[in-house]
């Protein structure tokens, strides 16, 4: 280039014009990272919220069945992952506050959860104990040439204690469940009956264990909830202090706050709704969920709280063990059948024979609807539990290496 091209120009100030390209150069960049960050908050909430929708879009006779349980774990699932994905990705301001405590109380709350997933797996376990009993009564009537005194009157056994176990309160059941040391994990005999506490300090206990040990080697030592334990009381220690994040907090972490809340709102609810519909023990669901209708993903979540609030005050739903479908079903067929039992006379009459395999099909599907769903929805609630693990402690890591960006 010619040296007539710089005349007028004094090296001060062809210096000062290249600061001021590279200083214009990060700007750009700045800018476009905030870009980026923006768009991958804003994907979040909308993911949130579409899945939000979809779940509560479903028909009545969908609602809380296990199918639907299931897609709101697996909902959760999602949404954990993707906060996962979003906190790891911007590891720099997660060590610094305000982000660091929000995001450490995210993960105090869930390990809460962890207890309130011991309590449903053991509420799963009691409904297959009413699985079984009838079962009793479907084997006691179906497939039989003629049906006799004999068979009814095992079927009618079946359904006395049934309808004796259904009463329960879900306090001394789950207690007996519990007393067995039954868990997500292997089983270290007696002694881990030693390891119970109140709240979730065993929960603690479990993370402190996991920490020491790689992932493949991790077996869950929580095991099931002490007969103290109070679901209701762990679902307000989980709602404790979730509050919409202020102007200055989504100011200091570029937004990220509003993601820390979103999935302390989704978790709250998911624990609530598995509280509603799985019986455990001293179910409550007098959880205020506050949540600013302003926000897409709020609408759905405030619209299925309500639905499922309205199914728990119908008068043959306030004082049923779990607002899950298909214990509703459970139930009417032990009405159904109880009352076909005692009004039988024998020799049966043809017409009532046919009445009586008529109401045996209608016990086998639901039999079968039992059968598909349980299994399915308990690896759904261990796999929430171990995920829970997971998050737990890398997050953990993340905010005590803050240099290792």
């Amino acid at each position: 280039m010619p040296a007539t091209d710089y005349q007028g120009s004094s090296p001060s100030s062809l210096t000062n014009f290249g600061r001021s390209i590279l200083s214009f150069r990060r700007e750009q960049i700045h800018s476009m990272e905030g870009s980026t960050l923006e768009i991958e908050l804003d994907s979040f909430q909308q993911h949130v919220t579409d899945r939000f929708v979809d779940l509560s879009s479903v028909p009545h006779d969908e609602l809380l069945s296990l199918k639907w349980v299931g897609k709101m774990l697996d909902c959760f699932l999602i949404c954990q992952e993707e906060f996962k994905a979003i906190l790891h990705t911007h590891k720099g301001q997660v060590v610094r506050p305000p982000l660091d405590r929000m995001v450490s109380e995210y993960f105090e709350r869930s390990v809460k959860a962890l207890d309130v997933c011991n309590a449903i797996r053991d509420g799963v376990e009691q409904i297959r104990v009413w699985q079984k009993l009838l079962e009793i009564v479907l084997y006691a009537l179906d497939h039989q040439r003629s049906i006799g005194e004999g068979q009814f009157r095992r079927a009618k056994k079946a359904l006395i204690d049934l309808s004796i176990s259904m009463l329960d309160d879900g306090k001394e059941s789950n207690a007996s469940v519990a007393h067995r040391n039954r868990s997500f994990g292997r089983s270290n005999g007696g002694r881990d009956r030693d390891h119970h506490q109140h709240g979730n300090s065993h929960s603690n206990n479990n993370i402190n264990t996991y920490q020491h040990r790689s992932m493949g080697q991790f077996r869950s030592l929580s095991w099931s909830v002490s007969r103290t334990w109070s679901a209701a009381r762990q679902l307000q220690a989980i709602g404790n202090n979730i509050n919409p994040p202020r102007a200055n907090d989504l100011m200091a972490t570029n937004g990220l706050a509003m993601s820390v809340y979103t999935m302390n709102s989704v978790l709250l609810f998911v624990m609530w709704a598995l509280v509603a519909a799985i019986p455990c023990q001293d179910r409550g669901l007098n959880v205020h969920f506050s949540i600013p209708r302003s926000y897409t993903w709020a609408i759905p979540l405030l619209l299925l709280h309500e639905r499922i609030m309205e199914e728990s005050k119908k008068r043959d739903r306030k004082n049923a063990c779990g607002l899950l479908r298909e214990i509703q079903q459970i139930e009417k067929c032990v009405r159904v059948m109880s009352d076909l039992v005692d009004s039988a006379h024998f020799p049966l009459t043809e017409e009532k024979e046919g009445e009586v395999r008529q109401k045996v099909h209608e016990v086998s599907k639901v039999c079968d609807a039992l059968k598909d769903g349980l299994d399915p929805l308990e690896r759904q609630v261990r796999e929430v539990f171990h995920r829970i693990v997971r998050s737990k402690t890398e997050g953990l890591d993340s905010l005590g290496r803050p240099n290792n960006e």
